[in-house]
């Protein structure tokens, strides 16, 4: 009864972090640099030695190691600042130019909040169950202000106009947040611990101000340019699930060394049927894979060091990792292209470009005494977006390299703990040259600051 009582309470508690986890842009492409307030305070370290019940969801073995834990609560506020800048241009809309600005925009909406809950259960000697509800991927984007200048009957007499927003079609962003439930069975066998765990990912996602790409849907190029998409934009929150796993492994080595391995598969989620019109595959946005090998050594009882390098694969997921380039394969946008299917919302419709995102993370952790241990971390990752992705990517500026962090926790009087993490993530900017005017040069610009707190009890 006791255990039911306390999954009862963890799935309400779930409940109330998912109906608050707004949209937030992570920092590692689109997922955040660590899971749990004990793991961001280094850097997204240290899962080889676990000691929160967040942890399985980064290894799945972790439950079994971590045993009987007390229910854990944390709070992330999370402020991304990203800005994107245009330079002057020559052609200025005209001759079929697509030109933007020339301005330097900041977008709005800075400050998320996202929360996580936790906890995992003893089964037995040797084996444990764990439930962990998490917010980990997003993206967001606001830009009130901009202009836009096109020809709209491409070259020729028309006159060219200048159009408010981004894109020239008002205010321009998206939304995207994603949110996962997991449920953790892991046993130990020997030095061994095995975990497997079921996922459950419901993400939301809008987008706005980008009318003026209509003309390069696939609806639109099939009808031979004589129905309008309806499903471009501006349709508000579409929401999608879906279901994968995860596998992990943590060996204890000796007293001093454990080595871990993980791995996450794709999510295969249902289409933004609302959105059908802009992704690829007619609105699919699958959750990419991803792969982690972690060590830790306990260089004195007081001290250990941890290294983890994860790899998450965007760039098998279409709606992700297609390149702008397959537009002027569609027929509208190339008058000798025949291929529907590389129109936005086709097969090989044009995404943002990602590449996969490789990310080294190491931190040091110290137990000054039996009551405050203090944590350092430094990731450095490979930003997805290449110079030749820069257009798309202002609404997804996904430019973010290293995280510097820090975090402590203090047992308090009551046996409950309160730890804290800290993150900076100094400025990274990607520029290239806007595919749709040859001679204007873009740049996207991002830096983050994060603090967390979490408290279990």
């Amino acid at each position: 009864m006791k255990i039911k009582r306390q999954v009862l309470k963890i799935l309400s508690l779930t409940v109330i972090a998912a109906v608050t986890t707004p949209s937030a842009f992570a920092t590692n492409g689109y997922f955040t640099h660590g899971l749990g307030v004990k793991n961001k305070s280094l850097a997204g370290a240290g899962t080889a030695a676990p000691s929160e019940a967040i942890a399985s969801a980064s290894n799945p073995a972790s439950a079994v190691i971590v045993g009987d834990s007390g229910i854990e609560v944390g709070i992330g506020f999370f402020s991304p600042r990203r800005e994107y800048s245009a330079s002057p241009s020559l052609a200025n809309g005209n001759f079929g130019a697509f030109t933007l600005g020339p301005n330097k925009i900041e977008s709005e909406s800075n400050f998320f909040p996202i929360p996580y809950v936790g906890k995992s259960w003893k089964l037995s000697e040797t084996s444990a169950f764990a439930l962990n509800f998490y917010g980990r991927g997003g993206m967001n984007s606001d830009y009130q202000s901009g202009s836009a200048t096109l020809d709209p009957d491409g070259p020729g007499p028309a006159p060219v106009l200048t159009l408010p927003g981004v894109f020239g079609d008002s205010t321009a962003g998206v939304n995207l947040s994603q949110a996962f439930l997991d449920a953790t069975y892991a046993f130990q066998t020997g030095p061994l611990s095995i975990g497997i765990s079921a996922v459950f990912a419901i993400q939301s996602f809008r987008l706005k101000g980008v009318g003026t790409l209509a003309g390069f849907t696939k609806t639109f190029a099939a009808s031979g340019g004589t129905v309008l998409p309806t499903k471009l934009a501006d349709n508000g929150s579409d929401i999608a699930t879906g279901f994968g796993f995860k596998v992990g492994g943590i060996w204890a080595v000796n007293e001093k060394l454990s080595l871990g391995l993980a791995y996450q598969s794709e999510t295969r989620m249902s289409e933004f049927d609302d959105y059908a019109d802009v992704f690829a595959e007619s609105g699919g946005f699958d959750i990419p894979a991803n792969a982690r090998i972690s060590a830790s050594y306990k260089v004195t009882p007081a001290f250990s060091l941890h290294m983890d390098f994860e790899k998450t694969y965007y760039s098998k997921v279409p709606s992700i990792a297609n390149g702008i380039e397959n537009i002027f394969s569609c027929p509208t946008a190339n008058p000798v292209a025949t291929d529907v299917e590389s129109c936005l919302g086709g097969k090989n419709g044009a995404g943002f470009g990602w590449d996969d995102v490789p990310v080294i993370k190491i931190g040091a952790e110290w137990v000054m005494d039996g009551k405050t241990t203090f944590r350092v971390g430094y990731s450095k990752a490979d930003q997805p977006i290449g110079d030749d992705q820069v257009l798309f990517n202002i609404l997804a500026p996904a430019t973010i390299e290293k995280h510097i962090t820090f975090g402590f926790t203090r047992m308090l009087k009551n046996g409950h703990a309160l730890s804290t993490a800290v993150m900076y993530a100094p400025s990274a900017s990607v520029s290239g040259i806007n595919p749709f005017d040859p001679t204007q040069t873009l740049e996207i610009e991002m830096y983050q600051y994060e603090l967390e707190i979490g408290y279990s009890f």
